[in-house]
């Protein structure tokens, strides 16, 4: 039988076309904490032939939406910030952990790590959800 957090991420990721469309492989899941794992693409990178930073960004948020709506009540991102610390190439491999660092009622505050295979950080990314009274079915 499989764990009411996945149960969520399951439900979640069925309708989350953006993060299908990243190729997000789930690691680890449990409460208030989450790891992917994704290859960059050609397609995802710019002019420079580095990943878009809409990509590490888009790939922390996934994280943190994994990790905060992980508890069971609905969660949404009302403030992300990133900074990009070394830059990712077409066929990259990156692992995105996400840390619980303090949840109340209302607010969750979490960090993600971007990290290549080898443990080299690439960026961090912080995120703040607000926690809705509306719980997961899932």
């Amino acid at each position: 039988m499989q764990s009411k957090v996945t149960s969520i991420i399951n439900h979640m990721m069925a309708k989350d076309l953006f993060s299908q469309w990243l190729g997000i492989e789930r690691l680890e899941e449990r409460e208030g904490f989450c790891k992917l794992k994704m290859t960059v693409r050609p397609e995802m990178c710019n002019g420079f032939a580095i990943a878009h930073g809409g990509i590490t960004y888009s790939f922390a948020d996934s994280a943190l939406a994994f990790a905060s709506n992980s508890h069971g009540r609905q969660a949404v991102s009302i403030e992300t910030s990133i900074s990009h610390i070394k830059p990712l190439y077409a066929g990259d491999i990156i692992i995105a952990t996400a840390f619980e660092k303090n949840v109340s009622i209302r607010i969750g505050i979490y960090e993600v790590r971007i990290e290549k295979e080898n443990g080299d950080l690439v960026a961090l990314f912080k995120g703040t959800v607000f926690r809705k009274d509306k719980e997961w079915d899932a």
